[in-house]
């Protein structure tokens, strides 16, 4: 948000953000965006004002998220357990994938688009785990062949599969623990 806006400009803002959030919880990054801004109270053009594509909004509602997991992957870079360090960051990935409906498919397209709103959050993020993945491959925890694109679709598969069923509990984590078992080696 641009520290130069004015105070109504800023409140707008934080409705549309508000609101964005709610409703992709509960319809998915696809909601349209109409309804956010009905939800904000706002018309179409103050979100469009704020928000000139559907990416940007999501890439504002998910800023904090990613940077989150970044900070969270460089954390993790002085665990003493390099293989338990990268296990964590998956999990953590998996959780924050499945805060919106459809933003596992979302990630991925932003990783591979870098005319995408969202690919320099996701970049950026992605980086901070391929040290993570770095690490444990070295001290020969890791496969070596394994790439972090694929790490990062491995786990955007899981949060969207974890999505299709939400009501069974666990079924994420059990379904990262079963693939992670051919990833991670155990000395």
């Amino acid at each position: 948000m641009p520290e130069t806006m004015r105070a109504d400009g800023r409140r707008n803002y934080e409705l549309v953000l508000d609101a964005a959030r709610l409703a992709f919880a509960e319809h998915g990054t696809e909601v349209s965006l109409r309804e956010v801004a009905r939800r904000a109270g706002v018309g179409i053009g103050t979100l469009y004002r704020h928000f000139p594509t559907r990416e940007a909004l999501v890439e504002a509602c998910m800023r904090h998220g990613f940077d989150t997991l970044r900070a969270r992957a460089e954390e993790l870079l002085d665990s003493p357990t390099p293989d338990e360090a990268l296990l964590t960051w998956m999990r953590a990935l998996a959780a924050g994938s499945m805060t919106y409906h459809g933003l596992p498919a979302s990630l991925m397209a932003a990783l591979l688009d870098e005319q995408s709103e969202l690919h320099a959050s996701c970049a950026a993020m992605r980086a901070a785990a391929t040290h993570l993945l770095d690490r444990a491959q070295q001290a020969g925890h890791a496969r070596p062949d394994l790439t972090a694109a694929e790490l990062f679709a491995l786990v955007a598969g899981v949060a969207w599969a974890g999505q299709q069923a939400p009501d069974q509990d666990g079924l994420t984590n059990r379904l990262l623990s079963l693939a992670t078992t051919g990833l991670v080696h155990r000395p």
